[in-house]
């Protein structure tokens, strides 16, 4: 009889990660967050908090939370669609704050 071949680690860290990752909406945003704003954004800026359908973000300057405003709608839609695109749209709302990164 012969033994299966073991599984890589790799796969076997993704299972147990997807197990176990919050599956809250911010969680979720953060998980997709540099791969929808691209790197230039997600060098400046990132996601703080969800409330109500209202994603805060902390932004590196006033100069970054202004663009993040300008660009609000269309990163929800960029947003939404990455973290699902389910009828009822999870994120309605995006304000941007000036904020340290930890």
């Amino acid at each position: 009889m012969r033994r299966p071949a073991p599984r890589s680690l790799r796969s076997a860290l993704a299972a147990t990660v997807g197990a176990v990752a919050p599956q809250t909406v911010l969680a979720r945003v953060q998980g997709c967050w540099p791969s929808v704003v691209g790197p230039a954004i997600a060098e400046h800026a990132w996601p703080l908090g969800e409330r109500d359908g209202t994603l805060t973000v902390g932004c590196r300057s006033a100069t970054w939370a202004n663009e993040l405003d300008l660009l609000g709608p269309e990163l929800l839609g960029r947003l939404n669609t990455a973290l699902g695109g389910d009828a009822e749209a999870p994120l309605r709302d995006l304000r941007a704050k000036v904020a340290n990164r930890h």
